[in-house]
């Protein structure tokens, strides 16, 4: 779920959160408004559609480990069902209206930025202050495919793809995620990490409509496997609210290791409450909710030693 938040918080660096088209305010305005010099971005646009986002692995899995070596990609989609909002887009973002707009920014846009750039005693660095409306996400598809060949000189655009079947993993899901902060720092970044989220989700996170397929057992006259869960609300132990409390770094190439993106987690105990989760297919009848209470993940940056929270590390291979 973490990852999830995150990735949230990346989307919502290119999408609306509000119908309204703001303005953003010139250094000037911000001077007169706060004391300060610097420069203050607000950013407001409606939303975003997207029809398809494809990762290609250019060299695919090993002969020796059971593939074949050529290029695969995982592919968001549209769900093709006629009528529907994801019908031909893959991911479409918006803003969380719910409770009359209480996830929103007060300015109602976007994201909010505050720039600023500092001597730090000659170290110096910029400093991005970063505050997100609350997020409507919503995912159709996600499968597998073979990819395309990379576009060569002379191609009519850029576009690769991908070719044959496409094989679903997920039939979709929507996210909805409350109001959340982050300052980033570029340079000499003393906050100890390039990003750090320090923050409240109000509301929390909450995933809804997430289908998970299983094409091995689809015939001409049976369709693939499904558990599908209708909700998956995410909030701090015994809260309505989710603690953000993340650092990010981008680690640089040092002897053999040729670099990772390292998140640190310090956010605390979660509860999870899993609501109407159906096995074979989304029609059938629900075996009932899953709840778990208090769930708190450990990480040792030494034997024997405990540290509440979690690291994860994103290299490539």
């Amino acid at each position: 779920m973490k990852i999830i938040t995150k990735l949230a918080l990346v989307s919502s660096m290119a999408i609306s959160a509000n119908a309204m088209a703001m303005q953003a305010m010139d250094d000037a305005s911000l001077s007169a408004a706060t004391g300060q010099d610097g420069l203050n971005i607000g950013i407001g646009i409606s939303k975003i559609e997207i029809g398809k986002v494809f990762v290609h692995d250019n060299d695919g899995l090993a002969v020796a480990n059971g593939g074949t070596a050529k290029a695969g990609a995982i592919v968001i989609q549209g769900n093709g069902k006629a009528g529907d909002v994801l019908e031909n887009h893959g991911i479409i973002i918006g803003a969380n209206y719910d409770n009359a707009g209480a996830y929103l920014l007060p300015s109602r846009n976007l994201a909010d930025l505050q720039i600023d750039s500092d001597a730090n005693g000659g170290n110096a660095f910029i400093n991005v202050a970063a505050q997100v409306s609350g997020l409507d996400i919503k995912i159709g598809q996600i499968g597998v495919v073979a990819s395309a060949d990379i576009p060569t000189t002379g191609a009519t655009s850029i576009r690769r793809g991908g070719t044959g079947t496409v094989n679903p993993i997920l039939s979709g899901l929507s996210l909805k995620t409350g109001p959340m902060s982050a300052n980033i720092q570029l340079g000499a970044a003393p906050q100890g990490a390039m990003i750090q989220l320090n923050a409240t989700m109000v509301g929390g996170l909450e995933i809804k409509d997430l289908g998970i397929l299983d094409n091995s057992t689809k015939t001409a006259t049976r369709a693939a496997g499904e558990i599908f869960v209708e909700s998956i609300k995410v909030a701090d132990a015994n809260s309505l609210d989710l603690t953000l409390n993340q650092k990010i770094s981008v680690i640089g190439e040092e002897g053999a290791n040729k670099g990772y993106i390292r998140m640190i987690s310090t956010s605390g105990a979660h509860d999870t409450y899993v609501k109407g989760v159906h096995l074979g297919s989304r029609g059938a009848a629900s075996i009932g909710d899953v709840e778990v209470q208090g769930m708190q993940t450990y990480f040792s940056p030494a034997a024997g030693v405990y540290m509440p929270g979690a690291v994860i590390t994103i290299s490539g291979h």
